[in-house]
């Protein structure tokens, strides 16, 4: 992800308050990012409404799961770059184990 700009996050330490501060800048992305998918799936349904044929709706489907992961890997990234870094940095080791487990989760899919 070269030409993104870097994620400015933070998350707090403390469980029941933890937070994801993000940058205007980044917000404005990764919403954008999100109300294209919110269209793509908005227009898979109208296909499947219009029967159209399956293949490409795959194709459409498959072009949704690309650019849903493109947001996981922005958000996985500004995590470990702040977030992670941080609380390790602070002594909280179990932070390790949490960002394995959300590496994953990602993986998964």
């Amino acid at each position: 992800m070269a030409d993104q700009e870097q994620l400015d996050t933070c998350c707090s330490s403390e469980v029941s308050s933890r937070k994801s501060h993000h940058s205007e800048q980044t917000k404005r992305n990764l919403v954008s990012r999100l109300n294209r998918i919110e269209g793509q799936i908005r227009g898979v349904k109208g296909l499947i409404e219009k029967d159209t044929y399956c293949d490409d709706v795959i194709t459409q489907i498959s072009a949704i799961q690309s650019a849903l992961n493109g947001v996981g890997k922005m958000l996985l990234e500004g995590h470990l770059k702040s977030c992670v870094v941080e609380r390790i940095q602070e002594g909280d080791q179990e932070v390790i184990d949490e960002f394995l487990v959300t590496i994953q989760r990602l993986m998964k899919k």
